[in-house]
């Protein structure tokens, strides 16, 4: 498995704090903008999630969708995406990339094509909301093979049985969805009764490093600073949005934001 994702929360634990992941649709607001933004937060995020932008997403709330049409409407394609990792890898500070999206995004760029330029470029880690286990597991082994990590998607609902499957097949991480709902909503349950699944889980197998994401806020990140990592979307482009609307510098207003959620769990 890819070492610099490993190395990330390998240092998280050490500094006994979660790590901190954060999300942002690739090519929001601008695709210079959106390299600024990496390159800037990269000094206080472990890992950096970037989305690829889809007009029809199924998972993502109304604030990751507002991202990707701002990005889509700037006509940012996947071959802009890869140089923008490209450019961040050849930074001072680059840290760990997981690509997020769909599959159709994939399917049309072309498997073969997609996880070459991916390994080419410098991805390290790759999320596909809408090819769920075991429908991925011929994908998932030609991310290894690429030494690309393929994380699988859990949630509450997952039975026990296909959460072992799953967790048997994953790579070195795996993403636990917090709730039944798309990116960005308040948290329907406490942040206890979330790390007690949690806890369930990681149990099966403790070597696997899993992060939590959807509802991550600065109120509630740190109640639930016990788990090996989590993923702060939503609350980012909400940020970005609310810097454009205020005519002021995005890069840094996020720069702020990711600092201090990365504070909150010192």
């Amino acid at each position: 498995m890819p070492d610099s994702i490993n190395a990330a929360f390998k240092k998280s634990k050490y500094q006994r704090r979660p790590a901190l992941l954060t999300y942002t649709v690739a090519g929001d607001s601008s695709k210079k903008q959106s390299l600024e933004i990496l390159k800037s937060i990269s000094n206080y995020a472990d890992i950096l999630e970037v989305g690829i932008p889809h007009n029809t997403p199924v998972a993502d709330g109304s604030q990751i969708q507002t991202s990707s049409y701002r990005a889509i409407k700037n006509g940012i394609k996947l071959k802009n995406i890869f140089q923008i990792v490209n450019n961040f890898k050849k930074s001072k500070n680059p840290k760990p990339i997981i690509l997020m999206g769909y599959y159709n995004m994939i399917y049309q760029y072309g498997e073969n094509k997609f996880l070459n330029d991916c390994k080419k470029f410098g991805v390290n880690g790759l999320i596909v909301v809408d090819l769920p286990w075991p429908e991925n597991k011929v994908f998932s082994k030609k991310c290894k093979k690429k030494s690309i990590c393929f994380i699988q998607l859990i949630s509450p609902t997952t039975s026990n049985k296909r959460l072992k499957n799953i967790i048997r097949d994953s790579h070195s991480m795996l993403y636990y969805i917090s709730m039944l709902s798309t990116t960005g909503g308040k948290l329907k349950v406490s942040p206890k009764t979330i790390l007690l699944k949690y806890n369930k889980i990681k149990k099966i197998n403790p070597k696997k490093h899993i992060v939590i994401g959807f509802g991550i806020t600065e109120k509630s990140i740190k109640n639930l600073n016990k788990a090996d990592g989590l993923v702060v979307g939503s609350a980012i482009c909400k940020e970005i949005t609310r810097s454009l609307n205020c005519r002021q510098n995005p890069v840094t207003n996020i720069v702020r934001l990711v600092r201090k959620l990365k504070n909150l769990n010192l």
